[in-house]
């Protein structure tokens, strides 16, 4: 047996999330709010119709005090981590393709972006969706189970104006490929997903690769980024916690426009935690707007001139706090990474524009993998639909639905040994010439590899599906 016949479940997926404070509403008086705030931004629909929600999980999560990693990870400093099998007592219970379905609670955003005539307020409210993206992360310390070759999800919100399709189209490197677009035909969504994780002894660091592009049909443009860097501190010892950070560009390839935000690492007094920071320039790369704000709680833009007569004025007034804390010895602790204190909420700059603010969490939660209300519905199983969706739907996993439903034991093994299975499905898969629902193509906008959905699969037609599972 070769390493690429061998199936694991744990670390490829690794998408891992942060901890933050709730937003303080104080931060928001002096601002300029934007008008037809968050549409339902994905808490549960209760009337006029559409159909509602799960809003909790049928068992809460277990507690994972009694298990260690150390005895996996020790022999794995500085390598990647795709290959390597991690216990399922550190998952969550959702699949990575439907980790990946989360970039779409706040699809009020693309909508907004597809309503406005100008082309910077476009880009604005782009760049807070992209922020918005990886919002769910914050305090979600367990990872999505690993998808397997061939593996699907779909996911349709009439509330919410999409309908999304996701496949796991290679299994070594792991690349999973999505493709939403919207009900009445305004944008379409897509890209592919290749994680790479490295452990570098206290934390595990996830290199984001892939494209991902939005389409707006009304306004024929097309804009594409990648996400930025998310590393998980404490692997071994001590409290989990998140950071993301890097530059994130998002190109406009129809106007030139350009928006460059920089996630910042927390630095050392924690000073940064979470703080995200950009602007946006046309295409002579003059500065229109400064973007700012936190990952975790809300995204603010102003005009540049004020934004740099701010940061003077908070330079000069500072000054003599920091040669304090400078004077102050800092405190060592060779065992874990602890997480710097949160500072105060997004300090608001008068004048400001709100671009997004997230949604407050369930009250459960804390005891729900801390899910967000769009996340406790994604694994939701309905009477009747699993004679509709295709087979290789990750809601029919056994081992997923298992942990969802608090049973850590023989379904879950049983699930787990099936290797075998698995690798007689991925050597026919080999043997097709391409995908079920993607094929490897270049990117149309940035000239890289992507993979592309070739459509059929809403059609309904599964007769040929493989039995995965």
């Amino acid at each position: 047996m070769n390493n690429e016949d061998e199936f694991h479940d744990a670390v490829t997926g690794l998408d891992s999330d942060e901890s933050c404070e709730g937003t303080s509403e104080a931060s928001f008086k002096d601002a300029v709010v934007y008008d037809g705030a968050q549409k339902n931004n994905g808490a549960v629909p209760q009337e006029n119709g559409i159909k509602k929600h799960r809003s909790s999980l049928p068992a809460p999560m277990f507690s994972r005090n009694d298990f260690s990693v150390w005895s996996i990870l020790k022999k794995c400093i500085g390598l990647e981590l795709s290959k390597i099998t991690m216990p399922i007592v550190f998952n969550e219970p959702l699949s990575f393709l439907q980790r990946i379905s989360e970039y779409m609670e706040h699809t009020y955003l693309i909508q907004k972006a597809c309503s406005q005539s100008d082309s910077i307020e476009r880009m604005q409210t782009v760049a807070a969706f992209a922020v918005s993206a990886v919002a769910s992360q914050w305090d979600r310390t367990g990872k999505p189970f690993n998808p397997l070759l061939g593996e699907t999800y779909e996911l349709t919100r009439e509330d919410q104006g999409f309908r999304l399709i996701s496949e796991q189209v290679s299994h070594h490197p792991p690349i999973s490929a999505f493709h939403t677009e919207s009900l009445t035909g305004d944008f379409v969504f897509h890209g592919s997903i290749y994680p790479k994780l490295k452990f570098w002894g206290k934390s595990v660091e996830a290199e984001p690769k892939g494209t991902i592009t939005l389409e707006l049909y009304k306004h024929k443009e097309a804009y594409t980024w990648t996400n930025p860097f998310c590393c998980v501190h404490n692997i071994i010892l001590g409290k989990l916690w998140i950071e993301q950070y890097g530059t994130v560009e998002i190109v406009n390839h129809s106007t030139g426009e350009k928006c460059v935000l920089n996630f910042k690492p927390c630095g050392m007094f924690g000073k940064e935690l979470h703080r995200v920071e950009g602007y946006i320039q046309d295409k002579s790369k003059k500065k229109r707007c400064v973007i700012y704000g936190k990952w975790t709680e809300c995204m603010w833009s102003i005009d540049p001139q004020v934004y740099e007569a701010h940061r003077k004025l908070e330079k000069k007034g500072t000054t003599d706090t920091k040669k304090q804390k400078q004077e102050e010895p800092e405190a060592v602790n060779e065992d874990a990474d602890e997480m710097p204190e949160v500072q105060e909420t997004v300090a608001v700059i008068p004048g400001s524009t709100l671009l997004w603010r997230i949604s407050s969490r369930p009250p459960n939660s804390a005891e729900m993998y801390n899910f967000t209300n769009f996340s406790m519905t994604l694994n939701e199983l309905e009477p009747g639909t699993e004679g509709v969706l295709a087979p290789t739907d990750c809601r029919l996993r056994p081992d997923i639905r298992a942990m969802e439903n608090g049973n850590m034991g023989n379904e879950v093994i049983k699930t787990q040994n099936q290797p075998e299975k698995r690798r007689d499905w991925k050597r026919s898969r080999e043997q097709l010439v391409k995908s079920w629902w993607f094929q490897l193509g270049t990117n149309p906008y940035t000239g890289s590899q992507d993979w592309l959905y070739t459509g059929g699969y809403f059609d309904r037609k599964y007769t040929d599906c493989p039995d995965i599972y």
